[in-house]
């Protein structure tokens, strides 16, 4: 396993280290950098503090994309899309030319999800370059890890699971009675760097499931990248204690 984990004593310290991180990979990228985002509590936290440390900091080679949407408008509150845009993207003032919402058809139906999910995949293939297999190559993909494992919209018993051909599929979250669309694990795990973001007591148990590699596999566990992950995590995701 060539995953690296950063653990802090709390999460004030864990987004910190992280935004310092997130610059200097900045810093470090060729030309244009193609960053997907993700939704939850800590990638919020995350965003604020990377809005303050990145004022009047040129952004103009960086493209915001979305690793997963839920089924909502834009401005719905549950859009992954809107708390990126209050937390990050309007306080920096990125241009829209710059931002990559995926769409959310009206009326959502599955026909129009799958086609929605077609033009985002085509979107990507516009802007990113591709693996020697044809995926499209961002810079970075952030994550986080859902009590049951789940990462991006891709959960435990979905189809989505095993999608070995496209970048972007819609999923139906059965336990939620939901609609979503999400990248698939080809297209995560051609990405030069992944970070997942866990904290919490609650998200414990699936950690621990995590490390110690137990089958059958929690959906975060597919996710291996070439060049492994870096997790960001405190000490309540860690059981109680760093290392």
């Amino acid at each position: 396993m060539n995953d690296r984990f950063h653990c802090f004593p709390e999460p004030e310290a864990l987004v910190q280290a992280a935004v310092a991180d997130f610059l200097a990979l900045l810093n470090a990228c060729d030309g244009e950098c193609h960053i997907a985002l993700a939704g939850g509590n800590t990638p919020r936290r995350f965003y604020t503090a990377l809005a303050e440390a990145g004022a009047g900091r040129d952004w103009s080679a960086v493209h915001f994309w979305f690793g997963d949407e839920r089924a909502v408008s834009h401005d719905h509150p549950d859009s992954n899309f809107r708390m990126a845009r209050e937390s990050l993207l309007g306080p920096l003032a990125i241009p829209a030319e710059r931002i990559h919402p995926m769409p959310v058809p009206d009326p959502v139906l599955p026909v129009s999800l799958d086609a929605a999910a077609r033009d985002y995949e085509a979107e990507l293939r516009r802007f990113l370059s591709e693996t020697a297999d044809g995926w499209p190559r961002f810079d970075l993909i952030l994550l986080g890890m859902g009590e049951d494992g789940h990462t991006a919209s891709l959960f435990p018993g979905t189809a989505a699971l095993e999608e070995a051909h496209r970048a972007v599929v819609p999923v139906h979250v059965a336990s939620r009675n939901a609609w979503r669309l999400t990248l698939t694990l080809p297209v995560i795990n051609a990405a030069r760097h992944v970070w997942v973001m866990v904290t919490g007591s609650a998200k414990a148990p699936a950690l621990q499931r995590f490390r110690s590699r137990l089958e059958p596999a929690l959906p975060i566990q597919r996710v291996q990248p070439a060049g492994g992950c870096d997790w960001y995590v405190d000490a309540a995701a860690m059981g109680g204690d760093c290392p």
